[in-house]
C-alpha cells in the first residue's frame, strides 16, 4: 500500500497537476478504474518517468545508507565504551611489538580477495604506528574457498616452529593468491614455500593435521561469529570492530582514538 502511494504521486507529477491537486485516495481510485490512463502516461513520457523513478531511488538510497552510518556510529560508540574481548593466548603468532598499546585482532581467510586488500593495509598501519601496534591473525576460512583451511593449517603448523616465518608464509601467500586455485588447493604450493623460508616441511606437514593446530582454528572461527563476523576480513581494534576492507583512514581513526586515551 505504501508503494502504490508513493507510486500514485509520481503519476501526480507526471500530469503535470497545479493548483488544486487530486487528493491520494482520489488519484488511487482514478487508476484503479482506469489503469490504462497509468501506462499511456509512461508511454507518452518515458524519459520523465524514469527520471522521477531513478530519482525517487536515489533519494531512498541515500536515506539508508545514512541510517546505516548512524547505527554503525552509535554501534561503535558503544564499543568503545564496551569493547569486545578477543583471547590472546601466549602461544598466538603476534606481529609487532607485543606491549603495544593498540592491538588488531584480524579474522581472515587466505583466498578470500578482501582480505588480500585487508592484508596490504595492515603492513601500512604497522609502517605508519610501528611500536604502537601490534597484530594479532585469526582465521576465518569460508566454506566456498577450500584452500582457506589448507592455509590456515599451514600457517599455525609454521607458527609452532617460529612466529616470523608464519607471517612470510601469510606475506607469500596472499601475494600469490592465484597459487590456491590448483587441484589440491595449493596444498603444494605451500609446501614448497615453506621450505623456500627455512621452515621444517615434515613438522609443518604433520602438525597441520594436528588436532591442536585444528582447534585453534576451530576456536577462532566460533569467536569470530560470537563477534557478529560473518565475512572476512574482520577486524577488532582494542576491541572496536570494523567488518570489511576497510581503507587505512577508518583504522587510523579508531586507532588514533585508543591512542589519545
Amino acid at each position: 500500500m505504501k508503494s502504490f502511494l508513493s507510486f500514485t504521486f509520481l503519476i501526480a507529477a507526471l500530469f503535470g497537476f497545479a493548483g488544486c491537486t487530486p487528493s491520494t485516495s482520489q488519484l488511487k481510485k482514478t487508476i484503479e478504474e482506469n489503469p490504462d490512463i497509468l501506462f499511456s502516461v509512461i508511454e507518452k513520457h518515458p524519459d520523465k518517468f524514469l527520471e522521477v523513478v531513478n530519482k525517487a531511488a536515489r533519494e531512498a538510497q541515500a536515506r539508508a545508507q545514512d541510517k546505516e552510518r548512524q547505527e554503525e556510529q552509535n554501534k561503535r560508540e558503544e564499543e568503545f565504551k564496551n569493547p569486545k574481548k578477543a583471547e590472546i593466548q601466549k602461544w598466538r603468532a603476534i606481529k609487532g611489538n607485543k606491549e603495544a598499546p593498540v592491538t588488531i585482532v584480524e579474522y581472515s581467510d587466505f583466498q578470500c580477495p578482501f582480505c588480500k586488500r585487508g592484508a596490504a593495509t595492515m603492513e601500512q598501519v604497522l609502517k605508519e604506528y610501528g611500536d604502537k601496534v601490534r597484530l594479532v591473525f585469526k582465521h576465518l576460512p569460508l566454506d566456498f574457498h577450500p584452500a582457506a583451511m589448507p592455509a590456515s593449517q599451514i600457517f599455525e603448523a609454521l607458527n609452532n616452529q617460529d612466529a616470523k616465518k608464519a607471517y612470510k608464509f601469510h606475506e607469500i601467500v596472499f601475494a600469490n593468491q592465484d597459487k590456491l586455485k590448483s587441484s589440491d588447493n595449493g596444498v603444494k604450493w605451500m609446501l614448497e614455500q615453506v621450505k623456500k623460508i627455512g621452515g621444517d616441511v615434515a613438522k609443518a606437514k604433520k602438525d597441520m593435521k594436528s588436532k591442536e593446530v585444528q582447534a585453534r582454528i576451530d576456536a577462532d572461527v566460533k569467536e569470530a561469529s560470537k563477534y557478529g563476523f560473518r565475512g572476512t576480513p574482520g577486524y577488532l581494534i582494542n576491541g572496536v570492530s570494523l567488518k570489511g576492507a576497510y581503507p587505512f583512514p577508518e583504522f587510523k581513526k579508531i586507532i588514533d582514538r585508543h591512542l589519545k586515551k
